[in-house]
């Protein structure tokens, strides 16, 4: 239904909509639970991705689980959404406490491989990349390093 709206107008109401989400978890602290894929293709390399909003900074694909949804069956979901390419071999990495926008929040860290080749939906999400691990960009989110820090834990 959402893509009936002109895309330029989705990210505009995107952009609108985080900052009063932002706003609402400060004031109401719900407790929050999320979802984060690490996704390497056959290379090792680390799908990342940029938001239309927020701060537009590279980060790891994800998003919030539904009410009554399983942890995995969300993250296939999100990945699904936002990059219309399936993550094969999906392992739960790690589950981290943290604070969002004031909100507490837990995170559960997937690890999976992709296969296909994914594609932006360009409403949400308006770039990728594969990056090493050792050449990730210098405008990353502050969450990743917590996340890659899953993988050596393994």
């Amino acid at each position: 239904m959402l893509y009936l709206i002109p895309a330029p107008l989705h990210r505009a109401g995107l952009r609108f909509a985080h900052r009063v989400r932002k706003h609402w978890w400060r004031l109401a602290r719900p407790q929050l639970s999320g979802v984060t894929l690490i996704a390497r293709d056959g290379e090792g390399r680390i799908l990342l991705v940029r938001h239309s909003y927020g701060g537009r900074h590279w980060a790891l694909p994800g998003g919030g689980i539904g009410k009554g949804e399983n942890p995995e069956d969300a993250a296939v979901r999100e990945f699904t959404e936002e990059l219309d390419c399936a993550i094969y071999d999906l392992v739960l990495a790690n589950v981290q406490e943290s604070t969002l926008h004031g909100a507490p929040c837990t995170r559960h860290v997937f690890v999976g491989e992709v296969v296909d080749i994914p594609r932006p939906d360009r409403r949400e999400i308006v770039e990728i990349g594969f990056f090493a691990p050792g050449e990730l960009p210098t405008d990353c989110s502050a969450m990743i390093g917590a996340c890659l820090a899953s993988l050596e834990q393994r």
